[in-house]
């Protein structure tokens, strides 16, 4: 009797397959439910990291833009095609330019860490092209018939760039240069000039940044 007693208080019962099964139906649910949320966190992750990326972005091409600008040089220049062009034009539709810019100018303070014999003038160009913001410079002022601008792409998923300038009487003007009868409009610069880039998901994004230049030609 004892023994019998003692053999089947040894006796071990495993799980049944329904309970089996129930548990395992609740490791699934739970796991689902943990992978999700993973998921969800991760992909907030990878949101926020491409929200700052371009952000970062943005804000390296509007110290770009404003560097140039703020640099900006009353000397004009002579086209791929012998034209005279102004020392800042833009605006609009720009087609006085040969590449279409919104904004083109003549810059100063162009680097030279290597010390070879240029100007430390530049002309440079803004323009949108493909929903790219580029900014095109060229190697010299001057240009040479087939000459090339070196084109860098600054921003993505931007949909139109527009200008407008503050001219001397404080008046803001779509196009630049004046129409005047004189050659005082070549070498003219505003007080200042307005950026306006409208980025995918952003909107539209206003800049102001002055110009330096005086209107006195230089060389």
């Amino acid at each position: 009797m004892n023994n019998s007693m003692t053999g089947s208080a040894r006796i071990q019962h495993g799980f049944t397959l329904i309970e089996l099964m129930i548990a395992l139906a609740i490791f699934a649910v739970l796991s689902t439910m943990v992978y999700g949320g993973l998921r969800a966190v991760l992909h907030a992750r990878d949101q926020s990291d491409q929200h700052a990326e371009r952000l970062a972005t943005l804000q390296t091409a509007m110290v770009i833009i404003g560097r140039d600008i703020e640099q900006a040089t009353p000397r004009p220049i002579r086209d791929v095609s012998n034209g005279s062009q102004p020392a800042m034009m833009g605006g609009g539709n720009n087609t006085a330019s040969i590449t279409g810019s919104t904004l083109e100018f003549t810059r100063t303070g162009w680097r030279n860490p290597a010390g070879r014999a240029r100007s430390n003038l530049q002309r440079v160009a803004y323009t949108v092209q493909n929903k790219q913001l580029v900014r095109m410079t060229w190697t010299a002022l001057d240009q040479a018939p087939n000459q090339l601008p070196q084109t860098t792409v600054l921003l993505d998923k931007v949909n139109k760039l527009e200008v407008r300038f503050l001219d001397q009487q404080m008046r803001w003007q779509l196009l630049w240069p004046l129409a005047t009868t004189d050659n005082a409009s070549q070498i003219i610069l505003p007080r200042a000039v307005e950026i306006n880039i409208d980025v995918e998901g952003w909107g539209r994004i206003p800049r102001l940044f002055g110009v330096a230049g005086t209107g006195r030609k230089t060389g």
